[in-house]
């Protein structure tokens, strides 16, 4: 009975350790927020040079076994611009309007608040350090009218949100619903003046928006049913149109 019992213990302290190595350790948010911003700027970095935007500006990830991509330039290669929020913006060549319309929602002159009708992939992710390495771990769906109603959206709630909604509850400032960092990039597009719903896309480029330009660790509007908190975000656009807001959109 003495050595049942043994080889019992035995066997048992055996499948506890074992266990124990084969736990997968879970992803602690750092205290400090300079760390939080590091994995944010390695994450989209690595996210840069894992893709590249295909025929139509999608961002593509680079495939390991079909070499048709090999060719194909990494979005590091593609002439990123560094803001200094940390916002990266890509301008894709040969999909821009001439001369376009200036976008700025909250532009001095009334008559120069920018509308737009936008098709896009909007994507968030969420930076990790898993035994060392840094990269975009989780992610999620922002708002996507490519792969979804296929139609353009006007004014979506992260880009402006309308007086109404504010006024509404008026605890709840702009950047609660806002993504600052989205605004900050599209000033440095141009949005067409009057394309039509059914036109083909051909997407203008890309927005990285690391989390300290997004909502941080501030609280925010429940876009996707749980916490956007320490998040960045990927935009891939093209601006249908831009147009100066009507007041009812004010």
């Amino acid at each position: 009975m003495k050595k049942i019992f043994l080889y019992i213990l035995a066997g048992s302290l055996c499948f506890t350790a074992c266990k124990k190595d084969d736990q997968v350790e879970t992803f602690v948010e750092p205290d400090d927020v300079a760390v939080r911003n590091s994995y944010d700027d390695q994450a989209i970095q690595k996210f840069m040079n894992d893709n590249y935007l295909d025929a139509q500006g999608n961002i593509k990830a680079f495939s390991a076994t079909d070499a048709s991509d090999d060719n194909e330039k990494k979005l590091s290669e593609l002439s990123p611009v560094t803001l200094p929020s940390g916002v990266i913006y890509i301008v894709r060549n040969g999909a821009q309007p001439s001369p376009g319309v200036t976008i700025d929602p909250f532009a001095t002159d009334p008559n120069a608040k920018t509308q737009i009708r936008t098709m896009m992939r909007a994507n968030y992710y969420l930076a990790t350090n898993t035994d060392g390495n840094i990269a975009f771990n989780t992610s999620g769906v922002l708002l996507n009218t490519i792969n979804g109603s296929g139609s353009p959206v006007t004014d979506p709630m992260f880009y402006y949100v309308k007086n109404s909604v504010l006024t509404s509850d008026t605890s709840k400032p702009r950047s609660y619903y806002e993504i600052e960092g989205l605004q900050e990039g599209l000033k440095y597009f141009k949005g067409f003046q009057n394309m039509a719903d059914g036109d083909a896309y051909n997407l203008q480029g890309v927005i990285i928006v690391p989390s300290r330009a997004a909502f941080g660790r501030d609280s925010h509007y429940n876009y996707v049913g749980y916490s956007l908190k320490n998040t960045s975000f990927v935009f891939n656009f093209q601006i249908y149109k831009a147009n100066v807001r009507p007041t009812i959109d004010q």
